[in-house]
Order: structure tokens, then sequence, then C-alpha cells
């Protein structure tokens, strides 16, 4: 690993020497691509340099310790740095094994959530609306930007259908967990008896592909547009500047109808379009991949139950990683790092120890 790493840090010091090269400079592309690596490789190459020193001071205090002409003051000093560097040195390298698992190359780009109603009629809409706004509320919390791309709303508010962009460094790192069946436990509101009705919503998570990785012919395309329709609101109206474009090669159809302007609209839903293309290439590549998907938390299928909601209890329960938190309420108002976090733990855990029986 440590040989490993001194290659990190020669590649780093190599990235800078380029970047203050006047060709380099004029490359707009080329500087680009090396300031995203460096930033990248800034982390492993600053907790890699501070084991470095870590290590040279245990190694200090040990040579004193093993010197026959210490005296019992400075022993007892030289001991207690040696301790002190020695256990630092066990975190340091298990965080530099962190550092160095295989990274998701996606999780710095914006992601699409697809959220649709599953079993449960109305009440299934109802709850996806609910995991819109509690999504919408957790990206505001990290000061990103949340956009519809196209929604199906009920007469009572819910959603059939609900797509939305979320913009933000890093989205989708943490949102990549929220793929799949999601269950909600309560009394609905249309139930007049009080019993508690299980309905299901599934969630979909994407990143959002860049252009250049998704070459679309426009042969393939047949783009067709129509008006806004719902159950009436602000996305309304009565020019046809929603669109509906359908791959044929694929059969994907994605649909946008959240802008007054035909051309906004195409050109959100060609975004949709790349990241779903692509999506499906990446699963396919998975699946080739013995084991792959075995070092991840969950499969990210929507057809998994992930989650269960449940309202009586005001418990959240987390079925991947046997998590439970009775804070049903804050968590539906967007306080969702505590589960993130517990995820992203889980997922590492899984990771570190994939690679020690490999």
């Amino acid at each position: 690993m440590l040989e490993k790493l001194r290659q990190v840090e020669e590649r780093f010091e190599n990235i800078n020497a380029e970047l203050c090269s006047p060709e380099t400079a004029a490359d707009i592309t080329k500087s680009a691509a090396l300031l995203k690596e460096l930033k990248t490789l800034t982390p492993v190459v600053e907790k890699y340099r501070e084991y470095i020193k870590n290590d040279t001071a245990l190694k200090e205090a040990k040579a004193v310790l093993d010197s026959s002409d210490t005296d019992r003051e400075f022993r007892e000093l030289a001991q207690e740095e040696y301790d002190e560097c020695r256990e630092k040195s066990e975190t340091l390298y298990n965080d530099l094994k962190i550092l160095l698992l295989p990274r998701d190359e996606n999780d710095s780009r914006n992601v699409i959530i697809e959220i649709r109603s599953s079993a449960g009629g109305e009440e299934s809409a109802l709850f996806a609306g609910v995991l819109f706004r509690m999504y919408s509320m957790y990206a505001q919390t990290k000061k990103w930007k949340t956009e519809i791309v196209y929604a199906n709303e009920t007469t009572l508010g819910g959603y059939k259908e609900i797509s939305f962009m979320i913009s933000g460094e890093g989205a989708y790192s943490r949102f990549k967990f929220e793929s799949g069946v999601h269950r909600v436990q309560r009394i609905p509101v249309t139930e007049s008896n009080g019993k508690i009705q299980t309905s299901t919503v599934t969630v979909a998570v994407l990143p959002e592909a860049e252009d250049v990785e998704v070459e679309i012919n426009p042969a393939d395309l047949q783009i067709d547009t129509f008006r806004s329709s719902g159950a009436g609101g602000q996305h309304i109206n009565k020019t046809e500047s929603a669109i509906r474009i359908t791959h044929i090669p694929t059969g994907t159809v994605v649909e946008c109808q959240d802008e007054r302007s035909q051309y906004k609209n195409k050109d959100k839903a060609m975004k949709i379009l790349r990241s779903r293309i692509l999506e499906a290439e990446r699963k396919k590549h998975d699946s080739e991949i013995a084991g792959e998907r075995r070092s991840q938390v969950g499969t990210g299928d929507r057809s998994e139950r992930i989650r269960t909601y449940n309202y009586p209890q005001s418990r959240v329960t987390d079925h991947r990683i046997g998590l439970t938190l009775y804070k049903l309420e804050a968590i539906l108002n967007g306080s969702l790092d505590e589960l993130i976090d517990a995820l992203i733990t889980a997922d590492t855990a899984e990771k570190l120890k994939n690679q020690t029986e490999s």
C-alpha cells in the first residue's frame, strides 16, 4: 500500500508541475482534466504526508528508547510520544486504506431522481409526494438546487410519477443508496375506519450523464409535443410546450413538461434520456463483473425493498443495514444525514472486507 501511495504522491507532483507549464495553461480542456484529477489526489497525498511525518516521529522516539544513554525523565517523554505516535499511526493507516478504495466516478455529479407510486393507489401517490418533499428539503440543507422535470399529479396532491434533478457538488454520492422500494405504513387520509395500510413507492436514482459520454443519433429519436396536463396547477399551460422523447433502439421514453419553453423542456428531457441510457449500460457492465455488486449496500434495483416508514411508531427502518431510527418526522423533514452516513459507512466496510479477502 505504501508503494502505491508513493506513486500517487509522484503523480500529484507531476500534475502540479504540468499545470505550471505555459502549454498546459493554454489548453483549457487539459487544464480542467488535470485540476479534476488533482482534486481527487489531494486528500490522499495530504493524509499520506501526515502518515510519513508521524512515522518519522515514531522512529525517532523509538531510537531514544533504545539508547542506553537516555536518562529516566527523557525516556518517559519519549515513551509518551512513542505511544501517541503508534496509536495515531494505526488510525492514519486505516484512513489511507479507505482513501485508496476504488472511487465511484459519479459521486461528484448532479443527480436525477424518479419517484413512482406503486402498490396502494392514491395513498401510494400521496407518499410519493412526501418523499419528493423529503429529498427537496434535504437538498435545501446542502444548498443544492432542485428542478422538477416531469410531474403527473393526482387530484389529492400526490404524484403518480415525478422526476426531478438535484444540482450540487457531490449530490449523487449522498442520494445513490435511495434506489429501491420505499414502504409506508400509516392510516390513509382516504381511510374512514382507521386501519393501517401498507403502500409502496419506487425510487430510481441516476447520475447526470455528460453529453460526451452518451452518443445519441438524432435519427434514433421520436420527438412529440403536447400540452402540459395534470390535476391543475402552475405547470398547466395552453401551448404545446411539453416534450416526449422516445429513444427507438432501447424503447426509453422521457417526458418533460415543467418549463413553459419547448426548448428548455427538450433540453431537460435529453439530460434524463442520456442518464437513463448511461445507467442501463452501467448496470449491464456491473452484472458482467462477478462480485461487483456484492461490494455495495443493496443492488440499487428499484424492485428491492430498502426502507419502511412506520407512522404509528414514528419509526424508519433501513432493511439493508438493519438500522432503525425513531425520528420519522425529522427524517421526512429532510434530516437524512444520519441514515445516509450509516449507509456510506456500511458500504465502505463491505468494500474493505472484500479488498482484504481478495
